[in-house]
């Protein structure tokens, strides 16, 4: 009896631990739980620069973007030569893409692509994660879309077998 009793015990907690899995989690999930800053993560702010007028100053955003942020990926657009302004988002169509979109979207296009294959893609997690789970924190993204994954050597073979011109490409590894 005291068998019995020992392996309902250790299934019941076998069955309440698969509550404690977070199946929200990214599959990408570099966190280290250590609870102590990153080397990384720390960004120094930019120097303060007093402005020419007080009045000009824009309003506050609690929340928002500061005039003191980093902006490492607009300074590496105005350093290349280009315009970092056309990093930020909401700004409708540049007018030197419009061809392209049009040329792209011929056939129609779906407003709400984004937002159906996001949803999509998070039942598709959710189902891989059920019985995903171990001791040891790893990176699952590989695992969870390998069925997905193309190999480009068997392309590369296929093109090559069907006469196309393909590139040079680094023995297989």
């Amino acid at each position: 009896m005291r068998r019995a009793h020992l392996v309902a015990i250790l299934a019941l907690a076998g069955v309440a631990s698969c509550a404690l899995v977070d199946r929200d989690k990214p599959l990408r999930d570099m966190r280290t739980g250590t609870g102590r800053p990153q080397e990384f993560s720390i960004v120094p702010n930019k120097p303060l620069v007093q402005p020419e007028s007080y009045a000009q100053l824009p309003t506050p955003t609690p929340g928002g973007a500061n005039r003191t942020d980093q902006t490492p990926k607009a300074d590496a657009v105005a350093a290349l030569g280009g315009n970092p302004a056309r990093l930020i988002a909401g700004q409708g169509v540049p007018a030197g893409d419009t061809a392209l979109i049009n040329r792209a979207s011929r056939f129609g296009r779906d407003s709400g692509v984004r937002q159906e294959l996001a949803a999509k893609d998070a039942d598709f997690r959710r189902s891989k994660s059920i019985f995903n789970w171990s001791i040891v924190p790893r990176d699952e993204y590989n695992q969870a879309y390998k069925r997905m994954t193309l190999d480009p050597y068997e392309w590369l073979r296929l093109y090559r077998r069907a006469g196309a011109q393909t590139p040079a490409a680094p023995p297989e590894g």
